[in-house]
Protein backbone atom coordinates (compact mmCIF):
# COMPACT_ATOMS: atom_id res chain seq x y z
CA UNK A 1 0.00 0.00 0.00
CA UNK A 2 1.16 3.90 -0.62
CA UNK A 3 1.87 5.38 2.45
CA UNK A 4 4.57 8.34 3.17
CA UNK A 5 6.77 5.83 5.37
CA UNK A 6 7.66 2.90 4.75
CA UNK A 7 7.17 -0.61 6.34
CA UNK A 8 9.56 -2.50 8.53
CA UNK A 9 10.47 -5.06 5.69
CA UNK A 10 10.29 -2.10 2.92
CA UNK A 11 13.19 -0.36 5.14
CA UNK A 12 15.01 -3.66 5.73
CA UNK A 13 15.34 -4.27 1.75
CA UNK A 14 16.56 -0.60 1.38
CA UNK A 15 18.77 -1.40 4.03
CA UNK A 16 19.92 -4.49 2.53
CA UNK A 17 20.30 -3.21 -1.32
CA UNK A 18 21.78 0.09 -0.29
CA UNK A 19 24.84 -1.27 1.59
CA UNK A 20 25.45 -3.67 -1.45
CA UNK A 21 25.43 -0.25 -3.43
CA UNK A 22 28.25 1.25 -1.06
CA UNK A 23 30.08 -2.50 -1.19
CA UNK A 24 29.90 -3.43 -4.72
CA UNK A 25 29.21 -0.47 -7.12
CA UNK A 26 30.23 3.26 -5.82
CA UNK A 27 33.64 2.85 -5.55
CA UNK A 28 33.73 1.03 -9.25
CA UNK A 29 30.98 3.11 -10.47
CA UNK A 30 33.33 5.68 -12.25
CA UNK A 31 36.09 2.04 -13.61
CA UNK A 32 32.47 0.77 -15.22
CA UNK A 33 31.84 3.75 -16.55
CA UNK A 34 35.59 4.57 -18.24
CA UNK A 35 35.75 0.88 -18.96
CA UNK A 36 32.71 0.42 -20.64
CA UNK A 37 31.42 -3.01 -19.04
CA UNK A 38 30.21 -4.22 -15.30
CA UNK A 39 31.80 -6.69 -14.17
CA UNK A 40 29.62 -10.27 -13.63
CA UNK A 41 30.49 -11.11 -10.46
CA UNK A 42 29.15 -8.02 -9.30
CA UNK A 43 25.85 -8.36 -11.57
CA UNK A 44 25.88 -11.73 -9.46
CA UNK A 45 25.85 -10.56 -6.34
CA UNK A 46 22.42 -8.00 -6.60
CA UNK A 47 20.93 -11.05 -8.82
CA UNK A 48 21.77 -12.94 -5.35
CA UNK A 49 19.33 -10.96 -3.41
CA UNK A 50 16.10 -12.50 -5.85
CA UNK A 51 14.33 -9.30 -6.66
CA UNK A 52 13.91 -10.54 -10.27
CA UNK A 53 12.54 -13.89 -9.67
CA UNK A 54 11.47 -13.36 -6.29
CA UNK A 55 7.21 -13.43 -7.09
CA UNK A 56 8.10 -16.29 -9.70
CA UNK A 57 6.24 -19.86 -7.88
CA UNK A 58 8.71 -22.26 -6.55
CA UNK A 59 7.66 -24.92 -9.25
CA UNK A 60 9.51 -22.84 -11.87
CA UNK A 61 13.14 -21.80 -9.69
CA UNK A 62 11.24 -18.33 -8.27
CA UNK A 63 10.67 -17.75 -4.34
CA UNK A 64 6.69 -17.54 -4.52
CA UNK A 65 6.21 -14.23 -3.04
CA UNK A 66 3.43 -11.56 -3.50
CA UNK A 67 4.18 -9.15 -6.30
CA UNK A 68 5.07 -5.56 -5.16
CA UNK A 69 6.12 -2.66 -7.15
CA UNK A 70 6.46 -0.72 -4.61
CA UNK A 71 9.36 -2.45 -3.02
CA UNK A 72 10.91 -3.09 -6.38
CA UNK A 73 10.49 0.31 -6.70
CA UNK A 74 12.22 1.03 -3.70
CA UNK A 75 15.45 -1.42 -4.76
CA UNK A 76 15.84 0.22 -7.48
CA UNK A 77 16.16 3.72 -6.59
CA UNK A 78 18.96 2.45 -4.68
CA UNK A 79 20.67 0.42 -7.10
CA UNK A 80 20.39 3.44 -9.20
CA UNK A 81 21.77 5.43 -6.61
CA UNK A 82 24.76 3.37 -6.95
CA UNK A 83 25.15 3.74 -11.10
CA UNK A 84 21.71 3.70 -13.71
CA UNK A 85 23.57 1.36 -15.44
CA UNK A 86 24.31 -1.23 -12.96
CA UNK A 87 20.67 -0.75 -11.59
CA UNK A 88 19.20 -2.20 -15.35
CA UNK A 89 21.62 -4.46 -15.76
CA UNK A 90 21.15 -6.52 -12.89
CA UNK A 91 17.62 -6.26 -13.27
CA UNK A 92 17.44 -7.12 -16.64
CA UNK A 93 16.18 -10.53 -16.80
CA UNK A 94 13.00 -9.71 -15.06
CA UNK A 95 11.59 -7.60 -18.13
CA UNK A 96 11.31 -11.12 -19.69
CA UNK A 97 10.17 -13.06 -16.56
CA UNK A 98 7.42 -11.05 -15.37
CA UNK A 99 5.32 -10.70 -18.22
CA UNK A 100 5.78 -14.67 -18.77
CA UNK A 101 5.06 -15.35 -15.59
CA UNK A 102 1.97 -12.74 -15.53
CA UNK A 103 0.55 -13.77 -18.89
CA UNK A 104 1.91 -16.85 -20.59
CA UNK A 105 0.89 -19.96 -20.90
CA UNK A 106 1.31 -23.10 -18.61
CA UNK A 107 3.60 -24.77 -21.37
CA UNK A 108 5.60 -20.94 -21.82
CA UNK A 109 6.00 -20.74 -18.46
CA UNK A 110 7.37 -24.31 -17.79
CA UNK A 111 9.41 -24.11 -20.82
CA UNK A 112 11.33 -20.91 -20.50
CA UNK A 113 11.22 -19.83 -16.39
CA UNK A 114 13.17 -22.19 -15.14
CA UNK A 115 16.10 -21.50 -17.87
CA UNK A 116 16.15 -17.74 -16.07
CA UNK A 117 15.39 -18.25 -12.14
CA UNK A 118 18.67 -20.06 -11.54
CA UNK A 119 21.11 -19.17 -8.32
CA UNK A 120 23.44 -17.53 -11.43
CA UNK A 121 22.93 -14.16 -13.42
CA UNK A 122 21.61 -15.55 -17.13
CA UNK A 123 20.46 -12.80 -19.33
CA UNK A 124 17.62 -12.01 -21.20
CA UNK A 125 15.49 -8.83 -22.46
CA UNK A 126 12.81 -6.66 -23.83
CA UNK A 127 12.91 -4.91 -26.93
CA UNK A 128 10.37 -1.85 -27.36
CA UNK A 129 12.17 0.70 -28.04
CA UNK A 130 12.39 1.33 -31.95
CA UNK A 131 15.16 3.70 -34.29
CA UNK A 132 12.60 6.09 -35.67
CA UNK A 133 11.56 9.88 -34.87
CA UNK A 134 8.60 10.11 -33.05
CA UNK A 135 8.95 6.62 -31.35
CA UNK A 136 5.74 6.13 -29.34
CA UNK A 137 5.75 2.47 -27.73
CA UNK A 138 1.69 2.20 -27.82
CA UNK A 139 2.16 2.47 -31.38
CA UNK A 140 4.91 0.21 -32.04
CA UNK A 141 6.01 -0.54 -35.85
CA UNK A 142 7.61 -3.84 -35.80
CA UNK A 143 4.59 -5.97 -37.36
CA UNK A 144 3.41 -9.43 -37.45
CA UNK A 145 1.55 -11.79 -39.28
CA UNK A 146 0.35 -15.04 -38.94
CA UNK A 147 1.13 -17.73 -41.57
CA UNK A 148 0.67 -21.41 -41.63
CA UNK A 149 0.97 -21.76 -38.02
CA UNK A 150 3.63 -19.40 -37.30
CA UNK A 151 4.24 -15.85 -36.55
CA UNK A 152 6.13 -13.90 -39.22
CA UNK A 153 7.94 -10.71 -37.44
CA UNK A 154 9.33 -7.46 -38.98
CA UNK A 155 10.74 -4.24 -37.73
CA UNK A 156 13.58 -2.57 -36.11
CA UNK A 157 14.05 -2.26 -32.36
CA UNK A 158 17.19 -0.52 -30.43
CA UNK A 159 18.23 0.00 -27.31
CA UNK A 160 17.61 -3.39 -26.44
CA UNK A 161 20.24 -4.21 -23.52
CA UNK A 162 22.46 -7.41 -23.78
CA UNK A 163 20.40 -8.61 -26.77
CA UNK A 164 23.91 -9.76 -28.13
CA UNK A 165 24.11 -12.90 -25.09
CA UNK A 166 20.60 -13.01 -24.43
CA UNK A 167 19.24 -16.27 -25.39
CA UNK A 168 15.48 -14.88 -25.64
CA UNK A 169 14.30 -11.58 -26.31
CA UNK A 170 10.44 -10.74 -25.74
CA UNK A 171 9.83 -8.78 -28.37
CA UNK A 172 7.17 -6.12 -29.00
CA UNK A 173 4.96 -5.94 -31.97
CA UNK A 174 1.36 -4.87 -33.68
CA UNK A 175 -0.53 -8.22 -34.76
CA UNK A 176 -3.92 -7.38 -36.03
CA UNK A 177 -3.38 -3.92 -35.29
CA UNK A 178 -3.50 -5.45 -31.54
CA UNK A 179 0.04 -4.67 -29.28
CA UNK A 180 1.70 -8.19 -28.02
CA UNK A 181 4.21 -9.75 -26.90
CA UNK A 182 6.86 -12.84 -28.76
CA UNK A 183 9.35 -14.74 -27.69
CA UNK A 184 12.19 -15.22 -29.74
CA UNK A 185 15.11 -17.00 -29.86
CA UNK A 186 18.49 -15.49 -29.80
CA UNK A 187 20.29 -17.95 -32.94
CA UNK A 188 16.62 -17.00 -34.78
CA UNK A 189 17.76 -16.95 -38.38
CA UNK A 190 16.09 -13.68 -38.95
CA UNK A 191 17.04 -12.02 -36.10
CA UNK A 192 20.11 -9.70 -36.68
CA UNK A 193 21.79 -7.93 -34.11
CA UNK A 194 24.29 -5.03 -34.93
CA UNK A 195 27.16 -3.82 -33.24
CA UNK A 196 27.23 -2.53 -29.75
CA UNK A 197 25.41 0.81 -30.05
CA UNK A 198 27.40 3.89 -28.66
CA UNK A 199 25.47 6.36 -26.38
CA UNK A 200 25.69 9.89 -24.52
CA UNK A 201 25.91 7.71 -21.75
CA UNK A 202 25.43 4.75 -19.85
CA UNK A 203 28.63 3.18 -21.14
CA UNK A 204 29.11 -0.04 -19.39
CA UNK A 205 25.33 -1.18 -20.05
CA UNK A 206 25.46 -3.17 -23.23
CA UNK A 207 22.96 -1.97 -26.46
CA UNK A 208 22.23 -3.12 -29.54
CA UNK A 209 19.67 -2.46 -32.50
CA UNK A 210 18.40 -5.52 -33.51
CA UNK A 211 16.47 -6.02 -37.37
CA UNK A 212 14.08 -8.49 -37.58
CA UNK A 213 13.36 -9.77 -41.19
CA UNK A 214 10.84 -12.03 -42.10
CA UNK A 215 11.72 -13.57 -38.54
CA UNK A 216 9.47 -17.02 -38.14
CA UNK A 217 8.82 -17.92 -35.02
CA UNK A 218 6.35 -20.82 -33.93
CA UNK A 219 2.58 -19.71 -32.68
CA UNK A 220 3.12 -21.18 -29.12
CA UNK A 221 5.93 -18.40 -29.21
CA UNK A 222 3.12 -15.72 -28.82
CA UNK A 223 3.13 -14.46 -24.94
CA UNK A 224 -0.15 -16.05 -23.95
CA UNK A 225 -0.81 -17.62 -27.23
CA UNK A 226 -3.93 -15.38 -28.02
CA UNK A 227 -5.80 -15.69 -25.03
CA UNK A 228 -4.78 -11.92 -23.97
CA UNK A 229 -1.25 -10.06 -23.42
CA UNK A 230 -1.77 -6.97 -21.36
CA UNK A 231 0.54 -5.07 -22.92
CA UNK A 232 -0.28 -2.16 -21.25
CA UNK A 233 0.50 -3.31 -18.07
CA UNK A 234 4.19 -3.92 -19.13
CA UNK A 235 4.69 -0.24 -19.95
CA UNK A 236 3.06 0.49 -16.91
CA UNK A 237 5.85 -1.24 -15.14
CA UNK A 238 8.38 -0.11 -17.11
CA UNK A 239 7.45 3.69 -16.86
CA UNK A 240 7.40 2.87 -13.00
CA UNK A 241 10.61 1.95 -12.89
CA UNK A 242 12.37 4.31 -15.11
CA UNK A 243 10.95 6.94 -12.82
CA UNK A 244 12.42 4.91 -9.66
CA UNK A 245 16.01 4.78 -11.12
CA UNK A 246 15.48 8.57 -12.58
CA UNK A 247 14.63 8.96 -8.97
CA UNK A 248 17.72 7.34 -7.73
CA UNK A 249 20.08 9.41 -10.08
CA UNK A 250 18.84 12.24 -9.02
CA UNK A 251 19.42 11.73 -5.22
CA UNK A 252 23.11 10.51 -6.05
CA UNK A 253 23.57 14.20 -8.33
CA UNK A 254 21.94 15.76 -5.03
CA UNK A 255 23.53 14.50 -2.42
CA UNK A 256 27.14 14.71 -4.20
CA UNK A 257 26.37 18.38 -4.95
CA UNK A 258 25.22 19.33 -1.24
CA UNK A 259 28.40 17.75 0.74
CA UNK A 260 30.49 19.42 -2.55
CA UNK A 261 29.00 22.66 -1.31
CA UNK A 262 29.59 22.22 1.71
CA UNK A 263 33.02 21.21 1.74
CA UNK A 264 34.27 23.80 -0.96
CA UNK A 265 35.55 27.07 0.37
CA UNK A 266 35.50 29.96 -1.58
CA UNK A 267 36.34 33.99 -0.15
CA UNK A 268 36.46 32.47 3.33
CA UNK A 269 33.52 30.49 3.34
CA UNK A 270 31.58 27.34 2.15
CA UNK A 271 30.02 27.99 -1.39
CA UNK A 272 26.87 26.27 0.30
CA UNK A 273 26.49 29.54 2.37
CA UNK A 274 25.44 31.62 -1.15
CA UNK A 275 21.84 31.95 -1.62
CA UNK A 276 21.74 30.75 -5.41
CA UNK A 277 23.90 27.57 -4.27
CA UNK A 278 21.72 26.92 -1.32
CA UNK A 279 18.61 27.69 -3.30
CA UNK A 280 19.43 24.95 -6.62
CA UNK A 281 20.40 22.60 -3.67
CA UNK A 282 16.73 23.13 -1.87
CA UNK A 283 15.25 22.54 -5.22
CA UNK A 284 17.03 19.48 -6.04
CA UNK A 285 15.67 17.99 -2.35
CA UNK A 286 12.03 18.62 -3.32
CA UNK A 287 11.93 17.52 -6.60
CA UNK A 288 13.76 14.14 -5.60
CA UNK A 289 11.00 13.64 -3.36
CA UNK A 290 8.06 14.65 -5.59
CA UNK A 291 9.80 11.95 -7.95
CA UNK A 292 9.63 9.15 -5.62
CA UNK A 293 6.07 9.91 -4.46
CA UNK A 294 5.12 10.15 -7.69
CA UNK A 295 6.59 6.92 -8.13
CA UNK A 296 5.76 4.88 -4.96
CA UNK A 297 1.70 6.51 -6.00
CA UNK A 298 2.39 5.22 -9.06
CA UNK A 299 3.35 1.60 -8.22
CA UNK A 300 1.09 1.03 -5.35
CA UNK A 301 -2.08 1.85 -7.53
CA UNK A 302 -0.77 -1.38 -9.33
CA UNK A 303 -0.01 -3.25 -5.90
CA UNK A 304 -3.89 -2.88 -5.37
CA UNK A 305 -5.06 -4.40 -8.37
CA UNK A 306 -5.97 -1.22 -10.26
CA UNK A 307 -4.70 0.49 -13.53
CA UNK A 308 -2.12 2.84 -13.44
CA UNK A 309 -2.03 3.90 -16.93
CA UNK A 310 -2.48 7.66 -15.88
CA UNK A 311 -0.27 7.97 -13.21
CA UNK A 312 2.85 5.91 -14.54
CA UNK A 313 2.96 8.02 -17.60
CA UNK A 314 3.05 11.43 -15.37
CA UNK A 315 5.78 9.77 -13.04
CA UNK A 316 8.09 8.90 -16.06
CA UNK A 317 7.43 12.23 -17.59
CA UNK A 318 8.13 13.89 -15.03
CA UNK A 319 11.17 11.75 -13.78
CA UNK A 320 12.91 12.40 -16.91
CA UNK A 321 12.23 15.89 -17.02
CA UNK A 322 13.51 16.60 -13.43
CA UNK A 323 16.23 14.26 -13.45
CA UNK A 324 18.09 16.25 -16.45
CA UNK A 325 16.77 19.32 -14.02
CA UNK A 326 18.69 18.17 -10.72
CA UNK A 327 21.82 16.29 -12.60
CA UNK A 328 21.81 19.56 -14.32
CA UNK A 329 22.18 21.86 -11.19
CA UNK A 330 24.94 18.84 -9.79
CA UNK A 331 26.98 20.06 -12.87
CA UNK A 332 26.37 23.79 -11.90
CA UNK A 333 27.15 23.50 -8.56
CA UNK A 334 30.65 21.80 -9.02
CA UNK A 335 31.50 24.32 -11.75
CA UNK A 336 34.34 23.82 -13.10
CA UNK A 337 34.93 20.23 -11.49
CA UNK A 338 31.53 19.54 -12.86
CA UNK A 339 32.72 19.14 -16.24
CA UNK A 340 35.70 17.07 -15.04
CA UNK A 341 35.08 13.24 -15.30
CA UNK A 342 36.71 12.52 -11.83
CA UNK A 343 33.79 13.51 -10.40
CA UNK A 344 30.34 11.57 -10.89
CA UNK A 345 28.18 14.38 -11.22
CA UNK A 346 28.70 14.66 -14.97
CA UNK A 347 27.92 10.54 -15.19
CA UNK A 348 24.70 11.36 -13.43
CA UNK A 349 24.05 14.37 -16.11
CA UNK A 350 24.66 11.88 -19.24
CA UNK A 351 23.08 8.70 -17.70
CA UNK A 352 20.04 10.46 -16.60
CA UNK A 353 19.08 11.87 -19.99
CA UNK A 354 18.08 8.57 -20.99
CA UNK A 355 15.21 8.62 -18.53
CA UNK A 356 13.17 10.69 -20.71
CA UNK A 357 13.72 9.32 -24.09
CA UNK A 358 13.74 5.28 -23.06
CA UNK A 359 11.14 2.82 -22.79
CA UNK A 360 11.02 -0.48 -21.23
CA UNK A 361 14.85 -0.69 -19.75
CA UNK A 362 13.81 -2.18 -16.58
CA UNK A 363 10.30 -3.32 -14.56
CA UNK A 364 9.03 -3.20 -11.04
Amino acid sequence: MFGFLMSKEQKMIKEEVGKLVKDIVIEDAHDMDENGEIPIEAIQKAWSLGASVSKVPEEYGGYGMTDSPVETAIILEELAYGDMSFAIAATLPALFIFPLEEMGTEDQKKKYLPLYCKETYTPCTLAINEPHFGFDPVEPKTLAVKKNGSIILNGQKCFVPAAEKASHIMVAASLDGKNELFIVDRNNPGLTVSEREKNIGLYPLETYEITLSDCEIPAEDRLGEGRGCDYDKVLQKTRIAMSAIGTGVSRASYEFAREYAKDRVQFGEPIAHRQTIAFMIAEMAYEVECMRLMTWKAASKLETGHDAKREAYLAKIYAGEMTMKVTDYGVQILGGHGYVREYPVERYYRNGRSISVLEGMAIV
